[in-house]
């Protein structure tokens, strides 16, 4: 049975489309049965996956939206082992259905405080759909006031955040912009060592 993953954020230009492609590729690799679904209308996921080389290990997409994610969902579920979703960048009706099929929201945050003021109403949908849920922190830089800053502000919140974090790294957008993920553009990587660790820290919490 799938565990279905929906990479979530209000805020756009948060980098959902980069963690949830990289993140379906490097659990690909990893020898598992992996969809990735575009639920977004503006369609970044698709335009990656048409990229693609036809020698690319396959992945099963679909560009589902409303009400037509569960469907896709209940299809892909019993023959899959991982389930990604790409969803709105707004807390509207479409994400609600989003969040609401998956067993982990991954929510992606850069390290400012309005980038974290904004994922509030993701977190609250979250929290109202009665969600796992995780802040990833992304194109996090090395160090800095900045980061420490957030990184003390998500402290104090208690906020669960993933121990894995992406840096700000342009082997993300290279890898994106052929159609595929850094673990197959830049397997020797910076970048592909932390979106493997993202990867098999989201393949212990399906085993848990």
């Amino acid at each position: 049975m799938a565990f279905i993953i929906a990479v979530a954020q209000q805020k756009g230009g948060a980098g959902k489309s980069t963690l949830a492609s990289n993140l379906a590729v490097a659990l690909l690799q990893g020898r598992k049965r992996v969809a990735l679904l575009d639920t977004d209308p503006q369609a970044t996921l698709t335009r990656w996956h048409s990229l693609r080389p036809e020698t690319a290990p396959r992945l099963i997409f679909d560009a589902p939206s409303g009400w037509r994610v569960t469907g896709a969902l209940d299809k892909l579920r019993r023959d899959t082992d991982f389930i990604v979703m790409d969803t709105p960048p707004h807390a509207d009706t479409d994400s609600r259905i989003a969040i609401r099929g998956a067993d982990l929201v991954l929510i992606p945050l850069q390290a400012s405080l309005p980038d974290l003021w904004a994922s509030e109403a993701t977190i609250a949908l979250a929290e109202a759909e009665k969600r796992d849920h995780r802040l990833v922190l992304n194109r996090l830089p090395a160090s800095g006031r900045l980061r420490d800053v957030v990184m003390e502000e998500l402290s104090r919140r208690k906020a669960p955040v993933m121990a894995q974090t992406l840096g700000n790294r342009s082997a993300f957008a290279a890898a994106f912009a052929l159609g595929q993920g850094v673990t197959e553009s830049a397997a020797r990587s910076p970048a592909a060592e932390e979106i493997r660790a993202m990867a098999a820290a989201i393949a212990k919490l399906k085993g848990k």
